[in-house]
């Protein structure tokens, strides 16, 4: 069995950056600075640490929305609270959702200290070179206390990832809505999720795959085609190589320390129902851990295969 380094970190810390869409608290610290629904706190919240920018910018950086969804949020959100107001929220909404979740886990411990400071030192060697959500999320200063100091970090990286997903996306001429086709055809996510989610019009949708048939990715009942399957695997892959900087920076052992502490939040967060089964993520769970089968490759090795893509 071989290890994809940047694919189970992803795994291992996206449940924790995504408390900030799904649990109570996140909604509720929304709400107290004045966003009008969930959908104007998610953009301003996602959005803040590029300050009061507008729908154009957000539509291009976040890849996947209607513009009409986005127009709805912003900037009428830059009128209800500033973005440092939204920043100091979303910190706050996340925290409180983390101290409910983690009950089992001492937030001052120093396991929970030792995985913050090893994600914010991956977090600070990502590169963010041409990636506007990851630069804006690394600029922000490291929290105190040691669960948002991760929750920050997880952000910073995934972040970090998703631009490198766009770009790859976007190098392949994979438009907005045929990314969320690929991703219901390979089966990592329900489709009614993504029309509710993403707002486009039904013409949008049937233009997306049949443009995709054309190319020979989907076939007639819009599954992926072996050519659809080979070329979105090599998106994939090429996103997982794109997010494995700041792994190969951490190194071998310290990667693998992250892992086995983060492991035991993650399982909390995920066994709680916060994080639904079901979502436009499409997270699958559970990741293979390195270090929890002795006949896994070493992280070495998978970093070697990163190098060499």
């Amino acid at each position: 069995m071989t290890t994809n380094v940047p694919r189970v970190m992803w795994q291992l810390l996206e449940p924790l950056h995504a408390v900030t869409y799904f649990a109570p608290e996140a909604r509720a610290a929304a709400d107290a600075i004045g966003m009008r629904g969930f959908w104007m706190g998610y953009f301003a919240m996602r959005a803040a640490p590029l300050g009061p920018v507008g729908p154009d910018v957000v539509t291009a950086a976040f890849h996947g929305f209607h513009p009409a969804r986005v127009r709805r949020a912003l900037p009428d959100a830059w009128t209800f609270a500033t973005p440092s107001s939204v920043l100091r929220a979303r910190l706050e909404g996340a925290g409180a959702a983390l101290e409910r979740l983690l009950t089992g886990t001492t937030l001052d411990s120093e396991d929970l200290r030792t995985a913050a400071t090893l994600a914010w030192r991956a977090a600070e060697h990502a590169d963010t070179a041409g990636r506007i959500l990851g630069a804006a999320n690394q600029a922000l200063p490291s929290p105190a206390e040691p669960h948002l100091r991760l929750w920050q970090a997880a952000t910073t990286l995934r972040e970090h990832r998703g631009d490198g997903h766009v770009a790859a996306l976007v190098a392949h001429g994979v438009s907005p809505i045929q990314s969320h086709l690929l991703k219901a055809a390979a089966d990592e996510t329900d489709m009614d999720l993504l029309r509710q989610g993403r707002k486009w019009d039904d013409d949008d949708w049937v233009a997306g795959a049949a443009a995709l048939r054309e190319r020979g990715w989907l076939d007639g009942s819009d599954r992926l085609t072996a050519v659809g399957a080979r070329e979105r695997d090599r998106i994939e892959r090429l996103t997982d190589e794109a997010a494995a900087g700041p792994w190969r920076a951490l190194g071998d052992e310290l990667t693998t320390t992250l892992a086995r502490l983060l492991r035991p939040l993650t399982d909390a967060i995920v066994e709680s129902g916060t994080f639904p089964p079901s979502s436009p993520i499409g997270l699958k769970w559970p990741p293979v851990v390195p270090g929890e089968d002795d006949r896994e490759s070493s992280l070495s090795a998978a970093f070697a295969r990163h190098e060499t893509g």
